[in-house]
């Protein structure tokens, strides 16, 4: 993994890194350990929050496969990264991963059974600070609307001192969803995504556009690898509040860094108040 762009704490920032991961379908150590190793490696350059891929375990577009390694939030998957969370002392956004609800007894959960592309984020302490399931379900030619169940929690946590949302992939084509989060205090949203060929100016299109028209951090965190079906496409960024990209990867791994200020965002809300002007 090599770097996009330079990072580092300063006072009121926070210092994120996105960990794009090649991953092999159904191959859940290997992909874990990566993840693993990502987590360390970003932790080892000083950056405060480290964000992994949507299903980086298990591999978005290996369907037959979700029910088999469904996990509870209490699970293997969750459990290492919170260990390597506190180990380290860096805030992880663990993936997603597929969530068997039947079997989570920690958090309240949208059903009493079934599976659900659920993330978690870790404090650099290893505590858990919210839970994420996916709102919007695929049905283009994907089986993911008929295997999972839709996500009803919409939480932020405070990491560092900035204000911190999560949505996943196909969440960005639903612009509702960020207002909810910008009206809980978001200055940054997290997107871990599994986003495919040939959809590139979808990704940046509506990556951007949430950043813009919300008038926050956007940061987007896709996978790499090809599937049966499907080829990740990577491109993992993070875009500011005016919408400029602060860092990018191109589509094989890499860990792409960038700081978040929670001045910048202040001081764009205030120069272009459009969030002010809102009638709806």
């Amino acid at each position: 993994m090599t770097p996009d762009a330079s990072s580092g704490r300063t006072d009121d920032a926070l210092s994120i890194a996105l960990a794009q991961l090649e991953i092999d379908a159904g191959h859940v150590d290997s992909n874990v350990d990566r993840a693993l190793e990502a987590v360390e490696e970003a932790a080892a350059r000083g950056v405060d929050l480290v964000a992994l891929p949507e299903l980086f375990n298990v591999g978005y577009f290996a369907f037959d496969l979700y029910a088999r390694h469904a996990e509870p939030i209490a699970g293997e998957t969750f459990t290492r990264l919170q260990d390597a969370a506190a180990d380290h002392g860096v805030a992880v956004l663990a993936g997603t991963i597929v969530e068997d609800l039947a079997a989570t007894d920690a958090v309240e959960t949208p059903a009493d059974e079934g599976l659900a592309n659920t993330a978690v984020l870790f404090d650099a302490d290893g505590t858990r600070q919210l839970v994420y399931r996916k709102h919007h379900l695929f049905g283009y030619e994907s089986a993911e609307s008929e295997l999972l169940v839709p996500g009803e929690r919409l939480e932020t946590a405070t990491i560092g001192g900035v204000t911190v949302g999560v949505t996943t992939c196909y969440d960005l084509r639903f612009p509702e969803l960020y207002r909810q989060l910008v009206d809980d205090g978001a200055e940054l949203v997290l997107v871990p995504s599994a986003w495919p060929y040939p959809r590139i100016e979808h990704w940046q299109t509506l990556s951007r556009a949430r950043a813009i028209e919300n008038q926050c951090y956007v940061a987007t965190i896709n996978g790499v690898g090809a599937f049966e079906d499907a080829t990740l496409l990577g491109r993992s960024t993070v875009y500011d509040p005016w919408g400029v990209t602060l860092a990018s990867s191109g589509d094989g791994p890499a860990l792409v860094t960038a700081t978040v200020e929670v001045e910048t965002v202040e001081a764009v809300r205030t120069e272009f108040p459009a969030l002010r002007d809102r009638r709806l």
